[in-house]
């Protein structure tokens, strides 16, 4: 939609949040009460040229502003890239949006209140473990399996984020050393087992999209059902190690490779169950994720209402 969407009127006396998920295809942004109330919803497309989608994110606090009949008391912003030390901007970016890198939103958005900027797939298990499938977690991991394989992961109520940023990027965790590459140099890895990237040449140019794949795997493609069961061993090779390294109560799984439903989850359960580690008996909870592609959003939202002042 190309204008805000009212939900709730937020009341006079008390603060609200906006986050905004900048990415490729589309600027989506909610606005939020401090506990989590959704009162607005908003998303466009991404300006095509660089000069213009900056523009477009201030566009959309106005326009929700002039809805709400006032300013956040919070803006967050979510975008592809590694978010700077300082959490102010985005330090880098290759390819698409490359001005990401160091605009500081506070500075641009001329805030009195710092504006703090996450890396999309942190930002998504925000807002899955603030008003998600996993909501109220502490220890949380996050895989979106789609063209590529994000992530992120909570420990101990904290999102990880690393000596430089890249904590989280779990698709490049490697299954094989001696499997070829991938776009980090992790030979082998989880992105490229399970991910449509790699989909065309893990078929021989049969298939260029899982759903086509696991089709022809449920009409009795013989082919077809061992690229697909090969790939969710894998899949749960690599959650089973997460586990192993994290120790999360919950895995999220999200982006469109999980509307493959039970061919997915039953393998998936099926083999994390022999591989998963569980000296206490319990086995983690693996959840799909319930905020879409709004997640980031969300996260950008809760990361705002959490930053010191």
């Amino acid at each position: 939609m190309n204008s805000p969407h009212h939900i709730i009127t937020p009341s006079p006396h008390h603060p609200y949040a906006i986050g905004i998920d900048v990415g490729g295809t589309n600027i989506k942004a909610v606005a939020v009460s401090v506990d989590g109330e959704l009162l607005l919803e908003w998303r466009q497309p991404t300006a095509e040229s660089e000069a213009g989608w900056a523009g477009r994110v201030r566009e959309a606090i106005t326009r929700i502003e002039g809805r709400t009949g006032r300013a956040p008391g919070y803006v967050g912003l979510a975008a592809p890239g590694l978010a700077a030390p300082d959490g102010r901007s985005i330090a880098w970016m290759r390819g698409r949006m490359e001005s990401l890198q160091g605009l500081d939103w506070t500075t641009f958005l001329a805030s009195s209140r710092v504006v703090p900027v996450l890396n999309d797939a942190q930002a998504a298990l925000l807002g899955e473990t603030w008003r998600g499938a996993a909501a109220g977690s502490r220890n949380a991991v996050m895989l979106t399996l789609g063209t590529g394989v994000g992530g992120a992961a909570i420990v101990d109520g904290r999102l990880l984020r690393g000596h430089i940023g890249r904590a989280g990027h779990l698709g490049h965790i490697s299954l094989d050393p001696d499997g070829p590459p991938d776009i980090t140099n992790a030979p082998g890895s989880l992105e490229d087992a399970i991910g449509e990237c790699t989909l065309a040449a893990r078929t021989g140019g049969r298939f260029g999209s899982t759903a086509d794949l696991v089709a022809a795997a449920r009409t009795g493609d013989a082919e077809a059902r061992r690229v697909w069961e090969r790939s969710v061993k894998a899949l749960a090779a690599g959650i089973a190690s997460l586990i192993n390294v994290l120790d999360p109560e919950v895995v999220i799984l999200g982006g469109g490779i999980v509307n493959a439903g039970a061919a997915l989850f039953e393998p998936l359960g099926e083999w994390i169950a022999r591989f998963e580690w569980r000296p206490t008996g319990s086995a983690v909870r693996l959840v799909t994720a319930s905020l879409g592609d709004m997640a980031g959003a969300w996260g950008a939202a809760a990361n705002a209402l959490h930053v010191p002042d």
